[in-house]
């Protein structure tokens, strides 16, 4: 895996002290605790992104219980085009561009 740039870190940082305005810490703490935390909450944001771009597209269904968060699950009605995309690299069923 590449590194990352200089100014995508400044800015995990620089979050990270924006979602925590009194937190204080050194190198080491930053980097293995806090960096850590804001890659995770930044990988829910694109996974959130990318669960509602398969929904749309009909690979996916969300079913929204009550007193529960979403529950996604195949939907079989796609199911030779969700294999496709998949077995294609993406190229059935549009590219999947976050927003």
């Amino acid at each position: 895996m590449p590194p990352l740039p200089k100014e995508e870190i400044a800015r995990d940082i620089l979050n990270y002290f924006l979602r925590n305005p009194q937190a204080a810490d050194d190198l080491e703490g930053l980097a293995r605790w806090r960096l850590l935390r804001e890659a995770i909450h930044r990988t829910i944001e694109e996974t959130d992104r990318a669960l509602e771009w398969l929904v749309e597209k009909g690979f996916l269904v969300k079913l929204s219980p009550p007193g529960s968060g979403a529950i996604f699950s195949l939907n079989f009605q796609n199911l030779g085009r969700a294999e496709s995309f998949v077995l294609d690299n993406g190229k059935d069923g549009g590219k999947f561009t976050p927003s």
